[in-house]
């Protein structure tokens, strides 16, 4: 569906959207691709990289906060996949201003521009954090969701429809725990730090998430919140596996951390649809049309979707 199409990737210089700018380049044969970010000296290391010095390749320094900026990089653009974020807990905790206008009024901004421009079809990265969220990058993500969803009913006669793709942390994404504790394992570190025994979380490949929002983009007809099935892990467990024959600290839950992850909610599950490989959380809106969605299985009341109830799990 990519091919001979132009595709613009918001957040581009990040890990998911090298990942996936590298998959569009590789298996399909774009007419352009448009990476959006703020950061130079990124897109400056990437134009010298491959794949990624490649003629079909643009690239915009702009923010989703400037709605100006966007209206000009969506111009003759196909598909857009918005992966720009403010994303870390704390940073947001303290900067909770600036967490707002990145990823709430930037979603705003996205929205407006992709209808305006006569994309045809959008999906925003959402994460597990924003399901019953309990910080407030977990909040700003949720508001983003529903504003993406809620966006497929500003569009009236125009063609552009919205989506979101949910999915868990990421295995090795700048960030994430593994990269973490790699660093001091490779320091000489004989102590790795878990915040809580119990701690679970779902865990997802750069691979296996870019994959499943280029499905994603194939099935969706807008409002849809698709959700991977994927497995779930103890973080201790992790942190044994990397380190066999080191110790491991108990440093306690940090602010705005969750014991376990959720994925769906129990409220969510009602319009939840349960399919092979995924979940569908279905738009609660007149508009939708169950006929788009057939082969799907309701899921049973009470159902929720978390990383300590999954029943697919990671050993070492």
């Amino acid at each position: 569906m990519f091919t001979d199409r132009s595709v613009l990737i918001t957040g581009g210089t990040g890990s998911f959207g090298k990942k996936f700018l590298q998959a569009l380049l590789t298996c399909y044969n774009p007419r352009r691709v448009v990476v959006y970010s703020r950061d130079e000296l990124k897109q400056f290391e990437m134009q010298k990289t491959k794949p990624f010095n490649d003629g079909r390749v643009r690239y915009f320094i702009g923010d989703v906060r400037d709605q100006d900026r966007l209206l000009r990089a969506f111009h003759n653009i196909d598909y857009v996949v918005h992966a720009a974020a403010l994303k870390h807990v704390p940073a947001c905790e303290y900067n909770p201003f600036e967490a707002i206008r990145t990823n709430v009024f930037g979603a705003e901004n996205i929205i407006s521009a992709a209808i305006d421009s006569g994309v045809e079809k959008v999906i925003a990265l959402s994460t597990d954090k924003a399901a019953n969220p309990i910080n407030l990058y977990g909040a700003t993500k949720l508001c983003s969701d529903k504003l993406f969803v809620a966006g497929n009913s500003y569009v009236g006669l125009g063609r552009t429809r919205f989506s979101v793709v949910r999915y868990g942390n990421v295995v090795g994404s700048r960030g994430s725990v593994i990269p973490f504790f790699k660093s001091l394992i490779k320091r000489g570190e004989t102590e790795l730090p878990v915040t809580d025994e119990r701690m679970t979380r779902f865990w997802i490949t750069l691979e296996q998430g870019v994959q499943f929002v280029i499905d994603s983009f194939m099935r969706m007809h807008g409002g849809e919140i698709f959700v991977p099935k994927i497995p779930s892990t103890h973080i201790i467990e992790l942190a044994k596996a990397m380190l066999p024959h080191g110790n491991i600290k108990i440093v306690g839950i940090r602010p705005g951390e969750k014991l376990h992850e959720t994925l769906i909610s129990v409220d969510d599950a009602r319009l939840t649809l349960d399919f092979e490989s995924f979940y569908m959380i279905q738009p609660a809106f007149d508009w939708w049309d169950t006929r788009y969605v057939p082969g799907g299985k309701s899921c049973p009341e009470g159902f929720s979707y978390t990383s300590d109830n999954n029943e697919w799990w990671l050993t070492s």
